[in-house]
């Protein structure tokens, strides 16, 4: 059994394979499916409430033979894959500051959200991971370099790197990109700890290496940026899976 390369909660570019290295991007989309009204101006679709700006982009360019991706294709508005099943924000009435009326859902009316988007997405990447066996899964996401919600909170870091108890990529990556000159954020803007949820379910509970990356969304914004991040990331990635053998 294999899984097709779209559906309607992912996209899977390239083609992975034993050994190989896979992009997980759980907030690569802003798409709204057709007959789910979040009730939202629609321009908060372009921000990063609603999307991780330039994530697809870098990943798309980071694709090639031995490196492939899986990216969610709908918004994390209508349904936050990087969540656990019973925290409120995998469906989010609130997202920093800004009220999502649309999320305002009966018991019966979420179960069938989730149902439909965020069981879907995960049955997928398990099914991959499972019967492709990659040698390294890159976990990217990115920030934005100040909250509407916290506008005082500095967020300096360039780039972070996130994990919870297996932290063997991330000390691996940690002095590579420090190395390229970068302010690098050890568990910041946030710490993988608190915030991990689809590493924790596809790699901690499996004991496979992962590596959490989150750029800072300026660093991304546009097609220099996620060329110069999109060779960075795939140098420094197939460097952490040589060290890691």
């Amino acid at each position: 059994m294999t899984i097709p390369a779209s559906a309607e909660t992912y996209r899977l570019l390239g083609e992975p394979h034993l050994g190989g290295i896979l992009i997980v991007g759980d907030h690569a989309s802003n798409r709204v499916p057709d007959g789910i009204d979040l009730g939202i101006a629609p321009d908060l679709l372009t921000q990063h409430i609603a999307i991780d700006i330039g994530v697809a982009a870098v990943a798309e360019r980071m694709v090639r033979p031995g490196t492939a991706a899986f990216l969610a294709n709908v918004s994390r508005l209508v349904c936050d894959f990087n969540r656990d099943l019973d925290a409120p924000g995998i469906l989010p009435e609130i997202s920093d500051g800004r009220t999502i009326p649309g999320n305002r859902l009966s018991p019966d009316q979420r179960t069938a959200r989730i149902d439909r988007y965020f069981t879907p997405y995960h049955e997928a990447l398990a099914h991959l991971l499972d019967h492709t066996a990659p040698a390294l899964i890159l976990s990217l996401h990115s920030f934005t370099p100040q909250l509407a919600s916290d506008p005082a909170q500095s967020r300096p870091w360039q780039v972070g790197v996130l994990y919870n108890q297996d932290d063997r990529a991330a000390r691996l990556a940690l002095p590579l990109l420090e190395a390229d000159g970068l302010c690098v954020g050890d568990q910041q803007p946030y710490s993988g700890r608190v915030l991990n949820a689809t590493m924790n379910r596809h790699a901690e509970a499996y004991g496979r290496p992962y590596l959490g990356i989150e750029v800072r969304q300026d660093q991304i914004a546009d097609a220099a940026g996620q060329a110069i991040w999109a060779e960075r990331l795939g140098r420094i990635a197939r460097q952490v899976v040589l060290q890691l053998a």
